[in-house]
């Protein structure tokens, strides 16, 4: 018998920048992070206990240094019990996704009945790249300069031809979603307080994300230099900027989640993985969701809400216009909160937090949409996808 996995609870700190001296969360770890989330769960919902957890997957996309064997280690550190399994997931920018997907696919298998994801990325304590060292042969495939991050935004701009300015329009239209979501307090329920510290050393509650600019303008981002190359379409204000962030998920039989009355929306119907040159990454998303909507029968025009994380605005826009979604921002039912480039990018957490915010708008914001996806790209080629379907107590 196939179980339904549905979402009972989902939640995240705030994204903060990664930063000594200016970021919030300068002072606190990685496993910090993550106990602040679980900790939450189990306030949020005290139906259920540490110990009723079958198994926790942990997504990270660099499992170095504070982030080594994050899923284990932070899970022991926040005092729950030994007896909870851990595993965790590494698969660049959709380790949160894979998390969450291998959570849902061991409850519809029959495997458990009650699983958390997570995922979480310290880009501080953890920068990118961090003790990164690949294999040599891959320059007989590759050209390596063309491997980073950024320059593969610049391929996929020019490849697409994505000006420069319609990617400083992504810019502008996400910080000002997530701006307008922020102060009509639309991610209150979905983040958790936390301990943070301000670049004077005064302590706060962090309630809200940090990279969030009130003062964007084009007349600023215009002035700003290419990062690799004069005349280039890729600045800073159009790259997700590094960031410290966390969050969890708690995924449940439906069945289960009946007997013990709680709540929910949402229920995984289909995930799904692809991959594509390295040096075209920023793409990704299109093979996934391609690959997605065919597993499932389904058209573009049965999705009513879509959470497409912006790694660059010249990647998320160039995936739109394959995908036939739209041509220029701001776009009806796309990142309609605002996306990566407003709300940071903590690689592996990534995944699951647009999930997280998926699950948020489809319980308040489009109640009228049946199907919902989130999709994200990630370094080296992979991507992933995941499709979610409203259901009724």
């Amino acid at each position: 018998m196939m179980h339904e996995c549905v979402i009972v609870d989902a939640v995240r700190t705030a994204n903060t920048r990664a930063h000594q001296e200016k970021g919030w969360f300068a002072k606190a770890r990685p496993d910090d992070l993550l106990t602040t989330v679980y900790k939450a769960i189990f306030t949020r919902n005290t139906a259920v206990s540490p110990e009723d957890i079958d198994a926790v997957f942990c997504g990270c996309a660099n499992l170095s240094g504070m982030h080594n064997d994050i899923a284990r280690l932070a899970w022991l550190a926040s005092g729950f019990p030994e007896t909870v399994a851990t595993n965790g997931i590494a698969q660049q920018c959709p380790s949160g996704m894979a998390a969450v997907e291998h959570a849902a696919r061991a409850i519809m298998s029959s495997e458990g009945d009650v699983f958390v994801a997570s995922g979480v990325e310290d880009m501080l304590h953890v920068p990118l790249a961090y003790d990164y060292e690949p294999p040599p042969r891959l320059m007989w495939r590759y050209p390596m300069h063309e491997m980073p991050m950024e320059a593969t935004a610049e391929k996929i701009a020019a490849h697409y031809n994505i000006s420069r300015e319609d990617a400083e329009n992504v810019a502008y239209w996400s910080h000002k979603r997530a701006a307008r979501a922020r102060d009509e307090g639309k991610f209150a329920d979905e983040i958790v307080p936390m301990k943070g510290f301000e670049e004077d050393g005064r302590e706060f509650m962090v309630e809200r994300d940090q990279w969030i600019r009130d003062d964007i303008s084009f007349e600023q981002m215009s002035a700003m230099k290419p990062l690799l190359r004069e005349n280039g379409v890729v600045t800073a204000a159009v790259s997700s900027p590094n960031t410290t962030g966390a969050c969890a998920l708690l995924l449940m039989n439906r069945q289960k989640a009946d007997e013990l009355n709680l709540g929910y929306h949402l229920k995984y119907v289909c995930g799904v993985m692809a991959g594509c040159d390295p040096t075209m990454m920023g793409i990704g998303p299109v093979h996934a969701v391609r690959k997605l909507l065919h597993r499932t029968g389904l058209n573009i025009g049965d999705i009513g809400v879509w959470e497409i994380n912006e790694a660059f605005g010249a990647q998320v826009l160039a995936c739109v216009r394959e995908l036939g979604l739209g041509e220029n921002a701001p776009f009806d039912n796309i990142n309609i909160r605002g996306g990566a480039l407003a709300l940071g990018h903590p690689l592996g957490e990534s995944g699951a937090r647009i999930i997280v915010t998926l699950n948020s708008i489809m319980k308040t914001d489009r109640k009228d949409a049946k199907y919902s996806v989130a999709t994200l790209c990630g370094a080296f080629g992979n991507a992933a996808a995941t499709l979610w379907e409203r259901v009724e107590k």
